[in-house]
Order: C-alpha cells, then sequence, then structure tokens
C-alpha cells in the first residue's frame, strides 16, 4: 500500500516551513491541494515540481477517490491545504479517514496552525482550551454558540475573516465586555499584530478603524484566568 502524507505549510511566513515538509513534497508522486494554483506557489518557491490534484472543501468526497486510487496505483500523495495544517478548520480530514479505510498508510508531517500560534502568545489557558473555529456567519447561531462556549470554564479559540470581525467582537462584549481576549491578526506575516484586553475595548479599537484586513484567531480567556494583565 502507498502512503498519504498530511502535510502542514506556513500560515504565512515561508520561513516557517519545516525541512521535513519539503523532503516530503520533493520524495512523493503527486500532490494533492485545497487550492493547486496557491500550493503551486508554494512548491515553485522551492524549486519543486510535481503533478498536482485539486481537493477541496467543496469537492473533497469525490476528489478524496480519486486520491485513493492513485494511492492504489502505488503512488504516494502528500496533502497541503491552503495553509496551515489541514484537518484544521480546513479540509483534510475526510481525506484522510478514507484513506485510512482503504488500508493505506497515513502519515502527519506537523507544521504551522494559526490556532497553536496564537496559544503559543495568549499567556492564559488554563487547563482546558476549546478550538472551535469559524463559528456560523448566522448572527443568531453565533450568539448562543458563543453563550454556550463562553459560560464553559475553559479557554476558548476561533477563526474570523476581516468581514465579520466587528460583528464577532461585539457579540462577545455583549455577552461579556469585561472578558479578557487575545487577538491575533496576519499571524506569521509582515503585518502582524497581537492584541490583549477586554472584550469591549478590542472591540472599540477594531470598529473604529477606517478598514480591517487580514484572517483573525482570536482567544477568549476563561472565567477562572481572565487575564495576566491589570484590567482596563
Amino acid at each position: 500500500m502507498a502512503t498519504l502524507y498530511i502535510v502542514g505549510t506556513p500560515i504565512g511566513n515561508l520561513g516557517d516551513i519545516t525541512y521535513r515538509a519539503l523532503e516530503t513534497f520533493r520524495s512523493v508522486d503527486v500532490v494533492a491541494a485545497e487550492d493547486t494554483r496557491h500550493t503551486l506557489q508554494l512548491l515553485s518557491h522551492f524549486e519543486i515540481r510535481k503533478p498536482l490534484v485539486s481537493c477541496r472543501a467543496q469537492n473533497e468526497e469525490i476528489a478524496s477517490e480519486k486520491i485513493i486510487k492513485i494511492l492504489s496505483e502505488g503512488q504516494n500523495v502528500a496533502y497541503a491545504s491552503d495553509a496551515g495544517t489541514p484537518g484544521v478548520s480546513d479540509p483534510g480530514a475526510i481525506l484522510a479517514q478514507k484513506a485510512r479505510e482503504a488500508g493505506h498508510t497515513v502519515v502527519p508531517i506537523p507544521g504551522a496552525s494559526a490556532f497553536a500560534t496564537l496559544v503559543s502568545v495568549a499567556g492564559a489557558g488554563g487547563k482546558t482550551l476549546v478550538f472551535e473555529g469559524f463559528l456560523s456567519p448566522k448572527p443568531g447561531r453565533r450568539r448562543a454558540r458563543l453563550r454556550e462556549l463562553m459560560a464553559l470554564d475553559a479557554a476558548i479559540v476561533v477563526y474570523e475573516s476581516p468581514f465579520r470581525i466587528v460583528k464577532l467582537l461585539n457579540d462577545i462584549a455583549d455577552i461579556d465586555s469585561t472578558r479578557r481576549i487575545v487577538i491575533g491578526r496576519e499571524l506569521t506575516k509582515l503585518h502582524e499584530e497581537i492584541n490583549e484586553g477586554t472584550a469591549s475595548s478590542i472591540r472599540d479599537d477594531y470598529a473604529q478603524r477606517p478598514k480591517v484586513q487580514g484572517e483573525f484567531a482570536v482567544f477568549i480567556c476563561s472565567n477562572n484566568n481572565k487575564s495576566t494583565q491589570p484590567a482596563d
């Protein structure tokens, strides 16, 4: 049986690519990717040329069958999402499951993750940490889930786009305006920004900005570990 490698890739700074990831890309027969154009840029930067196969969230079920066929022909495959670790708010989980069910070896090649990157600098975690990924874009569902999460005795990490970040921060502040949060924008990239404060102060900061750009990771401290800093 062949091997499927699940490869973590940089979330912004290409210097975060691991030697093992590069060795894996160079050694496999085929590279499967969430976005072949994006992964082609990454491979080209490191002068790696491989056949590419698309495997997006929208076609992961069908694409997985195609990739399993490639594996059944004895060809090794590396899978990469657009950035970070596949399966962590990115496609890849279905492919890994189907490949293992088909009898192929599935090997993790660890790499960057916005989740782990933000947690490493948040300075507050406690024993329990809940990763929720992207919340529902529907306001009612988003607020309801936030209330459930923020009632837990746990720190929480969620992802958000620049188009909804102020709405998310407003929801958090409405639930608990004094809850401490750490927010990471454009992590590892040129304009990386990490801010800590109360939900209301961070909300007010971003609400007054004329334009908000970049992807966000938001660390919401638990009730029992609200801050390592004095309150605002």
